[in-house]
């Protein structure tokens, strides 16, 4: 009954669109035009199968907008597009299931909106600043609602499984892009060493450990090195401390440290190819070859420099606008620049470009600074809540050692992803992919802790509070 009621629904909107064309046959030569409809069309048919498809067509619409592709300024607009429709679609979804459920971390995101909304208030950009925090509450809905729908209930791991086949083919196609055809599509070397450090590095590695075959094993180990070597090439620290700390995390809380010692020295051997062959990202000084390898990784090949000589002045200038403004901030999402009231106010009636937001190096007090420290207490306990999922999600295996569980792979993220935020200020910018990724990530792993298959494997004891969780518990513990 479903699949004849979405096949219906298709092939009117198709009729609809052929009889649009044949009677305006001019809109076939508008690329502006034939681009919305081809739009249109993938979004009706994700809505289709909205489960099972449109986590990937958002995070899709969301990554062309953010890299050198064709047609990535028209994303820009086309993506809010998406996520508002996806939000919506999500809560209309999820609200007709019986068995929908929200929980501290769900009040907690919406208190976010609140804030955000509040501090928009007393903004140099208050429509700007509005705006933001509409965007902030479409991805906490979609959070909420949509992202919980892509993973299967009875079958969690299957959404991972196909997020780890995804990594290996962006880990392929980007090293091709970056050291073969000398394309770095993801633009700042930082995104790279983001993408890489947040979300493939880690799920990689998962999939490395719980390999249940010798080839398969060897496809990811092999996609590890890659995956590795792209993340060095980006001489990125927040994003290299960011892996490194997600992957010890996972080993040692498998009790795995003979590999902790192995992949150290794999690590360390892949770093020191990667400087002798791997090109110079564009933003490194044209004698930084000269320098050795612990300079280029910790100073970036100025070691006349602090080491964090590159953060200490964005930091600096966030503390002093938060003394300045330290109830109800400079508003969410814009930030008090170098330019005067007077433009400030030539201005006020236009939208802010958002190269005009300065950077803070740091997302904790980015927020601190648009929210003040009234508005931003939602904000840390949102932050606080998910790392305690993490911390849940990793002690767990500590004590079952189930690699297989989906909720490891969702904590690494979320691990990386919080240690990378701490010296790149993206967790609340809600236009960049790995925004949209890493908060969906947060809901999804709230919903696999809180699952109603409680599965405690403490020597003996397993638990199963659904019998709809039987079979699935007696098959992973054969």
């Amino acid at each position: 009954m479903h699949e004849s009621r979405t096949f219906i629904v298709v092939g009117s909107v198709l009729i609809l669109l052929a009889l649009i064309l044949f009677v305006q046959p001019q809109y076939l030569a508008n690329p502006q035009v034939l681009g919305a409809i081809i739009v249109a069309q993938v979004l009706l048919l994700s809505f289709c199968k909205y489960k099972e498809s449109f986590f990937v067509v958002l995070m899709a619409a969301f990554l062309w907008a953010g890299i050198s592709l064709p047609l990535g300024n028209s994303w820009l607009q086309g993506r809010w597009i998406v996520l508002a429709a996806g939000a919506l679609a999500g809560l209309a979804i999820y609200m007709r299931d019986g068995n929908h459920r929200f929980s501290l971390i769900h009040l907690l995101a919406f208190s976010c909106v609140l804030s955000a909304v509040v501090s928009a208030s007393v903004s140099a950009y208050p429509q700007e600043a509005l705006l933001k925090a509409l965007s902030l509450f479409l991805l906490f809905l979609y959070g909420a609602t949509g992202a919980r729908l892509a993973v299967p209930l009875l079958d969690p791991e299957r959404f991972f499984r196909k997020l780890l086949l995804g990594c290996e083919v962006i880990t392929y196609l980007t090293a091709i892009a970056y050291f073969l055809m000398r394309w770095p599509f993801f633009g700042n070397p930082n995104s790279l060493g983001a993408v890489m450090g947040i979300v493939v590095v880690p799920v990689i590695l998962w999939g490395f450990l719980c390999a249940e075959s010798v080839m398969t094993k060897r496809r990811t180990g092999l996609a590890l090195c890659v995956a590795l070597m792209l993340l060095m090439s980006s001489y990125a620290r927040a994003g290299i401390a960011g892996a490194m700390a997600s992957c010890l995390l996972v080993c040692i809380a498998l009790r795995q440290y003979r590999f902790v010692v192995g992949g150290i020295a794999a690590s360390v051997a892949i770093a020191a190819l990667t400087f002798m062959f791997a090109p110079l990202p564009s933003g490194m000084v044209a004698d930084a070859s000269s320098e050795s390898i612990t300079s280029l990784f910790l100073y970036k090949g100025k070691p006349g420099q602090d080491l964090m000589g590159s953060r200490r002045g964005p930091w600096d200038q966030a503390v002093a606008v938060i003394k300045d403004h330290p109830w109800f901030g400079s508003g969410f999402g814009t930030s008090v620049t170098e330019h005067s009231a007077t433009y400030f106010e030539l201005t006020r009636t236009r939208f802010v470009d958002s190269r005009m937001i300065r950077e803070h190096g740091n997302s904790y007090l980015a927020i601190a600074e648009w929210s003040g420290l009234i508005g931003v207490l939602p904000f840390y306990l949102l932050i606080g809540t998910t790392a305690s999922n993490a911390k849940k999600a990793l002690m767990r295996l500590r004590r079952d050692g189930n690699i297989f569980s989906p909720a490891v792979p969702a904590a690494a993220i979320i691990v990386a992803g919080l240690i990378d935020a701490g010296f790149e200020d993206w967790l609340f910018a809600v236009g960049y992919y790995l925004t949209v990724f890493v908060w969906a990530m947060a809901f999804i792993l709230s919903d696999l802790l809180h699952s109603s298959a409680v599965t405690h494997c403490d020597e003996t004891a397993v638990v199963i509070t659904d019998p709809q969780f039987a079979t699935l518990a007696a098959v992973q513990f054969q």
